[in-house]
């Protein structure tokens, strides 16, 4: 059984507490105009595509996990205009694009081969359009960035490897994706709540707590990323 099944009331619950502050954030992060077409990417439980759906003209809300979609569906009486669909960004048909915006918010350090993931939003984005990547960040040093992902895969068995600010340039480098704006957010953290996040419990929690390279409460940083799709050409 997936973990999301077990955890989906309780990102919902957060997702809903942050998502005043969150959309905030986007709102003065990203200037929308109000006519985008969103496409967002591991939606989740809706934190980026509610956040965002007062702001933008539409929003796809992607994501392949059924619990976590089915969370987000109780609210979309209050966001006509978001869409859920249940898929990975990499199973879109080539039909498929045409986005002003593609979000991708704590999503990449999930998946096995992010540079696959993040082709795939640069090619549903249309040039001149915009791809924004949230993520926590990793060290540059690699014995740092160890202990932190050997933390993280125990806590989260969904969890991939966080990467360093270097290895998301380096991505959006490689999709002719230039950064228009960026940031580094410090976020607090509390353990056992990150913990009770990913449903981390039993012996699994305490080998999680175990390698955590932190104190009860810690400081994260997490990197924002606003990129424009150029062409080849241009």
């Amino acid at each position: 059984m997936s973990r999301f099944v077990a955890t989906a009331e309780l990102l919902a619950e957060v997702e809903e507490a942050g998502r005043e502050d969150l959309r905030a954030r986007l709102r003065r992060f990203v200037t929308p105009k109000g006519t985008e077409r969103v496409l967002d990417v591991g939606t989740g439980t809706g934190a980026v595509a509610f956040a965002l759906a007062p702001l933008v003209q539409s929003v796809v809300a992607l994501d392949p996990e059924p619990a976590l979609l089915e969370q987000a569906g109780r609210k979309l009486d209050e966001f006509p205009n978001v869409e859920l669909v249940q898929a990975n960004i990499t199973d879109l048909p080539s039909s498929v694009g045409g986005f002003d915006l593609v979000t991708c918010a704590r999503v990449l350090h999930h998946i096995q081969r992010p540079e696959i993931a993040v082709a795939a939003m640069t090619r549903v984005t249309r040039p001149g359009g915009r791809v924004l990547v949230v993520d926590q960040l990793a060290s540059v040093d690699p014995l740092v960035a160890l202990e932190l992902n050997r933390f993280e895969q125990a806590r989260d068995p969904t969890h991939t490897r966080t990467l360093a600010d270097v290895d998301m340039r380096s991505l959006f480098e490689a999709n002719n994706l230039v950064v228009r704006r960026d940031e580094v957010v410090r976020e607090r953290r509390d353990l056992d709540r990150y913990l009770d996040l990913a449903g981390c419990e039993g012996d699994a929690r305490e080998r999680a707590r175990g390698l955590a390279p932190y104190g009860p409460v810690y400081t994260v940083e997490v990197g924002w990323y606003l990129l424009a799709k150029i062409s080849i050409s241009a």
